[in-house]
């Protein structure tokens, strides 16, 4: 048994220039010791959901990223409010989670997430977030829940750049993997 933690970070944007991407991609770079954090990078390629389709042989994306979830600890989410909900396309990955019955699956598994828009943005997705998690039984862990504003300003070459927002980026890691520390 290993003590490294496996964080999948899945970011709700498709977007190129996206702040949750940039922040999930610090989050790599700033993942503390004992914790390795890696970027789900195939929602584009993911089927639109039919429960027709939740069955083997599954479509390869969905197989993969069912495997990726299965070989993570925790899962940290990042997304975008788009017309007051979840982006579709990552409401669409959500709802591939959900039915994979295989040991490891989001079941619970802990999970939290970071809203980067400032002010109050976004908070219905987060509901929406919620509901879901909640719904696929994920261990949601209330600590790791939080807000970390970044703007465009604060990104540069596709990573933010600010100190005080990556060592919140590391402690909301730290934060989420205790349940996964604690287990072992």
């Amino acid at each position: 048994m290993t003590n490294r933690c496996q964080v999948l970070l899945v970011s709700g944007s498709l977007r190129r220039g996206s702040t949750n991407t940039a922040l999930l991609r610090t989050a790599e770079r700033v993942a503390p010791p004992g914790v390795a954090a890696v970027l789900y990078k195939g929602m584009d390629t993911l089927p639109h959901f039919n429960p027709d389709h939740d069955a083997p042989p599954l479509h390869p994306a969905v197989a993969n990223l069912r495997a990726t979830i299965r070989a993570s600890d925790a899962i940290l989410y990042s997304t975008p409010e788009y017309a007051g909900a979840l982006p579709g396309s990552f409401k669409n990955l959500l709802e591939w989670s959900i039915g994979d019955e295989q040991s490891g699956s989001i079941y619970e598994k802990p999970v939290a997430w970071v809203n980067v828009s400032t002010g109050t943005g976004a908070m219905d997705a987060y509901e929406s977030l919620r509901t879901v998690l909640t719904y696929a039984h994920a261990s949601i862990v209330e600590a790791a829940c939080t807000s970390i504003p970044v703007t465009r300003q604060d990104v540069h070459d596709g990573l933010v750049d600010d100190p005080f927002i990556r060592s919140e980026i590391a402690r909301t890691l730290s934060t989420l993997v205790v349940p996964v520390k604690t287990s072992r």
